[in-house]
């Protein structure tokens, strides 16, 4: 009977599967290393070791609506985006709100997680903490890490041909924090991710000439999208996720082609995906194509080799006196305190995770990875239904295959998990993320039933089936029903327009 669950990491998953925990019935303790919550929103003037790091302009990519807690909106005067510490001050009253603090145990590193011996019978885990020099071990039935993957850096420096040999200084976005210091330099940013393309931006305005080199492309999308409403209110929708399941697949990718290239022609600004048809997530920037247009921000393709003073790349230009080289390159997961690190990292560094949250391989389903996805959609949603069909799993109440049966070939048989095909590659889990919150609420009881509603609320219905996915709707039935739910949905457009 599992009781006692311990959480790693007290960020925007780790509160809410605190919360999960305490409608279930069951006992939460989360370790936090630092002193505060928010986890990688919480922004530091210095790079803090073990957790992740933004810079200090970073602003939300989902809109108030689609991305908060789902029984939980924003204050009716936040902005559709928002800066770091606007977020920060929500996710604080959220904690405030569901009384969540008083289960954290603040300053405390999680050091070793491992089976106990009899491990195969009950499930329980071994936890090794430590504070102020202390340690401790304590025994919980259940662990759910939730220390996202934004704190290890991909730096793939040595995999650069005469990196040595550069003069000048390099470093990982990690380590980025604001621009006056690269006033009047030359700066090459490599990655074309989300913080490769706001910091070029950023840096645009302070340094000589910025250049940002890209491998492989990536569409750019404005936050601001058809009649100046946020994009994914727009575009998250179920119907255009079931537009995407009946349409051919040549017509599906020719018409996604089109409007990603609504706004600008991505081959004209040097920023056409090679493979423009995979659903990999997009850049959001605002202001990019503006900044490439005023010269500002030079695009090149990926780097050849550096030289002392110099760049060469791929195309055969070379550009002289370059100061500084930001790696933008994302990161890579990593659970350190994991003592058998086979049980989330399986060769090649790929993962399988049942349902992207449960290891497939062990005896018993008590451990829980929320978090380690990517899809076109906010996290805070994903988190929130991944804990609360983790913990259904915990107490062995799911709709779903037998544990006994062979998780390893559930895995391989779910549809919407990594589908190179449509998504590409990634070291995080990558599905359509309506499709995906659908199955994990089907599970758990909690979906939404449209024709059921177009019977009873045909007004309701065509809201949730026309417009945005918004997290009230897996609040709407079932266990964890929150009364506001209906309201909320209706009245989505109207906070957003305010």
């Amino acid at each position: 009977m599992v009781r006692r669950v311990a959480i790693v990491g007290a960020g925007v998953s780790g509160l809410a599967a605190i919360k999960c925990c305490r409608e279930e019935g069951l006992e939460p303790t989360c370790f936090e290393r630092s002193e505060d919550i928010g986890g990688l929103w919480r922004y530091a003037e210095h790079v803090e070791e073990g957790r992740a790091s933004i810079y200090r302009t970073v602003f939300t990519n989902s809109c108030k609506e689609m991305m908060c807690y789902p029984d939980f909106p924003f204050p009716d005067d936040h902005p559709n985006y928002m800066h770091n510490t606007k977020l920060q001050e929500y996710i604080r009253k959220f904690a405030e709100q569901f009384d969540l603090l008083r289960h954290i145990r603040f300053k405390t590193l999680v050091t070793k997680i491992k089976k106990r011996p009899d491990f195969s019978v009950t499930g329980q885990w071994d936890v090794v903490t430590e504070k102020e020099g202390k340690k401790e071990t304590e025994v919980f039935d259940a662990v759910m890490i939730c220390s996202g993957h934004h704190v290890y850096p991909n730096f793939p420096a040595a995999s650069f041909p005469g990196i040595q040999k550069f003069k000048g200084c390099y470093f990982h976005s990690r380590d980025y924090k604001e621009p006056e210091k690269f006033r009047g330099k030359k700066v090459l940013v490599i990655g074309l991710g989300n913080s490769g393309c706001d910091i070029a931006v950023e840096l645009s305005t302070v340094a000589s000439q910025v250049y940002l080199s890209s491998r492989s492309g990536s569409w750019v999308m404005s936050r601001v999208w058809e009649h100046g409403y946020p994009w994914d209110m727009k575009i998250v929708t179920r119907f255009q996720t079931w537009l995407g399941t009946v349409l051919p697949r040549a017509l599906s990718d020719w018409l996604y082609v089109r409007r990603m290239n609504r706004p600008f022609k991505h081959e004209n600004f040097g920023l056409m995906p090679v493979d423009g048809t995979l659903r990999k997530e997009p850049v959001f920037n605002d202001d990019l194509p503006s900044r490439i247009a005023c010269g500002v921000v030079v695009m090149k393709p990926n780097v050849k080799e550096f030289r002392e003073t110099s760049v060469l790349f791929q195309d055969g230009t070379l550009q002289e006196d370059v100061d500084v080289v930001i790696f933008a390159t994302g990161y890579s997961f990593s659970y350190p305190f994991m003592e058998d690190d086979s049980i989330i990292k399986s060769r090649d560094n790929n993962i399988t995770l049942y349902k992207s949250i449960l290891p497939p391989q062990l005896e018993k389903p008590t451990l829980a990875i929320i978090g380690l996805v990517q899809s076109l959609g906010a996290i805070i949603p994903t988190s929130d239904l991944q804990c609360r069909w983790a913990v259904k799993v915990f107490q062995g109440r799911w709709k779903g295959m037998s544990w006994a049966n062979d998780p390893g070939e559930m895995c391989q048989k779910e549809p919407c998990l990594l589908s190179p095909q449509r998504y590409g590659t990634s070291n995080t889990l990558q599905m359509d993320y309506i499709t995906y919150l659908d199955e994990l609420a089907t599970a758990i009881g909690v979906k939404p039933s449209l024709p059921k509603l177009l019977l009873t609320d045909p007004r309701l219905a065509l809201e949730i089936f026309f417009g945005p996915c918004t997290p009230y709707q897996f609040r709407l039935t079932g266990p964890g029903k929150w009364s506001g739910a209906r309201r909320a949905i209706l009245t989505q457009w109207d906070r957003t327009l305010g």
